[in-house]
């Protein structure tokens, strides 16, 4: 399968002739180039995203695995100014919240049509909404776009701002890098991988 025949399914606009040529070579990047040289960045420039970009990184997202296929998650796209300074106030006030574009994903154990106990359902629709940030951000990356995930943030207030009543699992902050990081040192393998 080639870009161009990836490109309907993933952005099912009519994309001008150098959007076009853009989404393909997006789409026929190295996956392992893009995973060495992601780094988290916390000052992105007043600049806002192309729709062709974000619709892209919605899609990688849509492509993430999930238990049993069933997608237990949401995504929140925080478009409103007041909502995103809010967003800061709920996530521990880390000023870089208020990114071009805010996404907050958020378990939705209800999608997963699974025999289990509702301690495992839930754990899966955790899981879920966390692959799908991950793999949004490494679309952002893979988009010339560096992002900031947030972890750290009051899940009561967040729900509040987001409107919600299910679980955050993370906020994803993407936008322009006013300067493009290298990526920090990593443990060595023989560290990080235990054989057993």
């Amino acid at each position: 399968m080639f870009p161009s025949d990836i490109l309907p399914k993933v952005y099912p606009k009519e994309p001008t002739p150098q959007e076009k040529s853009e989404i393909d070579d997006v789409l026929g990047s190295n996956i392992f180039n893009v995973m060495l040289n992601r780094r988290s960045q916390r000052k992105f420039e007043e600049r806002e995203l192309e729709d062709w970009k974000i619709d892209i990184i919605f899609a990688a997202a849509d492509t993430a695995p999930t238990a049993g296929g069933f997608q237990g998650f949401e995504i929140y796209h925080i478009k409103n100014t007041q909502l995103k300074q809010n967003l800061i106030k709920a996530a521990n006030n880390q000023p870089y919240v208020n990114a071009p574009l805010v996404l907050v994903f958020c378990s939705n154990p209800s999608r997963i049509k699974l025999n289990f106990d509702p301690e495992v359902i839930n754990k899966f629709s955790i899981q879920d909404a966390t692959l799908a940030a991950g793999y949004a951000q490494l679309a952002a990356h893979a988009l010339g776009l560096s992002s900031i995930w947030i972890g750290m943030f009051n899940e009561h207030l967040l729900k509040e701002v987001v409107g919600t009543d299910l679980a955050p699992s993370s906020i994803l902050c993407i936008g322009y890098p006013k300067k493009m990081l290298i990526p920090k040192p990593k443990r060595n393998l023989t560290d990080l991988i235990h054989t057993v």
